[in-house]
């Protein structure tokens, strides 16, 4: 599951062909894939759930679907959370650093 703060890298950045004119004027400022993000906010509006980006925004726009004005989120799907790897040192291996 995804929280706000989370670091996520894109997994999808594709748009379908038969919107792809109408997803570059919306959204100005697309994704990238491969690239990593950090989640500033989870908007769930019913049919979809979407994410606005900490390193993304893009001009609030009007949708008739949720009668609002709102800035166009990013399916959430798009995304997966990396996770932080920590590095564990047993006291063993310690030792021998300092050696």
């Amino acid at each position: 599951m995804l929280s706000i703060g989370d670091k996520v890298v894109c997994i999808d950045s594709s748009m379908q062909p038969h919107v792809v004119e109408e997803l570059k004027k919306d959204c100005p400022n697309w994704i990238k894939k491969d690239v990593i993000y950090t989640i500033r906010a989870i908007i769930d509006l019913d049919f979809v759930v979407g994410v606005y980006l900490e390193e993304v925004f893009n001009p609030p726009k009007w949708f008739k679907v949720v009668n609002k004005f709102m800035e166009p989120t990013f399916r959430i799907d798009r995304f997966r959370k990396i996770e932080e790897v920590t590095k564990e040192i047993s006291v063993e291996q310690e030792e021998l650093i300092t050696l």
